[in-house]
């Protein structure tokens, strides 16, 4: 991948975390299985029972992984 570009590939929250934005995940182009925030690809590798609370969206608030 070629050099991030801070508001397009990344931003950081209000916790001072970096996050990765889905265009970033689009170009990487696959799930890493860690439940990122912006995953477009509906979580496909992040193991169960994770997977299907992140799916629910009852886990959004609170991310165990930031990228």
């Amino acid at each position: 991948m070629k050099q991030l570009i801070e508001g397009y590939h990344y931003y950081f929250d209000d916790n001072g975390l970096m996050v990765f934005t889905e265009q970033y995940h689009l170009e990487k182009g696959f799930c890493c299985g860690y439940g990122c925030r912006h995953c477009p690809y509906d979580f496909e590798n992040v193991p169960e029972p994770k997977k299907s609370l992140l799916l629910s969206g009852k886990n959004r608030d609170t991310w165990a992984h930031e990228e």
